[in-house]
């Protein structure tokens, strides 16, 4: 399965405190050489303040020195930073300033909110820097809760042309995200969102990076609450700026489209086609058992294969941090998409031959059939109880569906090569600086 972890594609993509409840999950299930694996993760450790994790990385007798000479050093550094921010956040949490802040909810807020602190409780702005300091801090050594505040109260402060804002968008989700606090971290996800789209950058291909990081962060909150299948599908295959970004920056992504898509209850029908059509232009440039699953099964219709393929995403599944909840699902819906495919191209089966390929009697096969057809709302699926068949309709498409299809499958392909053209300019334009 080591083939298929993507840890190594996803960790670009994602701050470092992220990465590591990834290296944390896949640590145990040994798909990696435990040595190799140690090493990696103090690795990452190392470029955070997260000291005591690094030292319980080291057998008790075998640490090494310089991790408590760092340990010492942040815990002083972090002192200083704290003597700083005291009196900052003591005039941000007086009663009178939290009252101002909870009735300011127009556009120019933030301008105001500084105005009124300047004005009325002696604040300077040299004060701001000190703030996001100490938020930053607080976050490189793993206090999320009182980083998330800090940040809070820092974003609500500064303008969004400031050089810091996007910074403190993305401390504050990643530390909701590491806090489990879906609710809070959805909201945060959503103020990034609408402040990435809202293009405030250089260049087409720095937008594309932050669509791309956007998305990354968002598996961590889409894969943690109810609905939240259907926002990746929505946002990944829906939204075109960002279905380009996949496109063009991490196409690994597909693998969490396609497992949103096979196992949405409300929009895997109106989502299936058009998921088909983008791993079909991408299969070249990306592919997995995943994908390949369903391009064995609506694109080559080999059934052989597609079945080849479905045992090997339990294992994929399995050893995936975001989607090892997903599994019996995926396995259940690819299941019924198989039985629905396998009756479609042959456009009737005998009842007899199903029973025998379940393991069930005929009666027993015949009940199952027919919950399916009803639960699953299978298109055109009848039972002949008297042929001992299940007989499935053929839904043809017209000439000018076909005409439709191929359009929108050529000019997605050609956005993502005019956006695949912007990135090999923008890397040489990078290289020759």
């Amino acid at each position: 399965m080591a083939e298929f972890d993507l840890t190594r594609r996803m960790a670009p993509f994602l701050d470092l405190h992220l990465v590591i409840p990834l290296l944390e999950f896949i640590e145990p299930r040994q798909i990696f050489d435990n040595d190799s694996m140690t090493e990696i993760h103090r690795q990452v450790l190392r470029k955070t303040r997260l000291v005591d994790s690094l030292k319980n990385t080291y057998p008790e007798d075998a640490v090494p020195e310089e991790v408590s000479i760092r340990r010492a050093q942040t815990l002083e550094e972090l002192e200083e930073l704290k003597t700083q921010a005291d009196a900052v956040i003591a005039i941000l949490e007086t009663e009178s300033v939290r009252d101002f802040i909870e009735s300011t909810r127009d556009r120019d807020s933030n301008q105001k909110i500084l105005d009124f602190l300047i004005s009325n409780h002696g604040f300077k702005t040299e004060m701001l820097d000190v703030l996001f300091k100490y938020g930053k801090f607080l976050y490189e050594c793993g206090n999320y809760n009182y980083a998330s505040i800090i940040l809070f109260h820092y974003k609500n402060l500064i303008p969004q042309h400031d050089p810091n804002f996007l910074g403190a968008l993305y401390g504050k989700l990643a530390s909701e995200i590491n806090l489990q606090e879906w609710e809070h971290a959805k909201e945060d996800l959503l103020k990034l969102r609408a402040y990435i789209d809202s293009n405030p950058f250089d260049s087409e291909w720095e937008l594309i990076q932050q669509r791309a990081w956007l998305m990354h962060f968002s598996l961590f909150v889409y894969f943690n609450y109810a609905k939240g299948r259907d926002e990746i599908i929505e946002l990944f295959l829906n939204q075109q700026p960002y279905l380009n970004a996949i496109q063009v920056a991490c196409p690994h992504l597909l693998r969490y489209l396609a497992v949103a898509v096979v196992t949405s209850k409300n929009k895997q029908k109106n989502s299936l086609k058009d998921l088909i059509k983008v791993i079909d232009i991408e299969r070249h440039n990306y592919s997995d058992p995943v994908t390949d699953f369903l391009t064995s099964l609506y694109i080559k219709y080999d059934f052989d294969d597609a079945q080849l393929k479905l045992r090997q995403c339990e294992g994929v599944l399995s050893n995936d941090f975001f989607l090892t909840a997903c599994l019996d699902d995926f396995r259940e819906s690819a299941r019924l998409l198989t039985f629905e495919m396998f009756c479609r191209i042959h456009q009737c089966i005998s009842i007899d031959m199903l029973a025998q390929r379940l393991n069930m009697k005929k009666e027993e096969a015949e009940r199952w059939i027919v919950d399916l057809i009803i639960n699953y709302r299978i298109e055109g699926a009848k039972i002949d109880s008297k042929l001992g068949q299940v007989v499935m309709g053929v839904k043809t498409s017209n000439i000018h569906e076909q005409v439709m299809e191929s359009a929108d499958r050529l000019t997605k392909r050609a956005q993502a090569l005019t956006l695949q053209t912007e990135k090999v300019r923008s890397d040489r334009g990078r290289a020759a600086q």
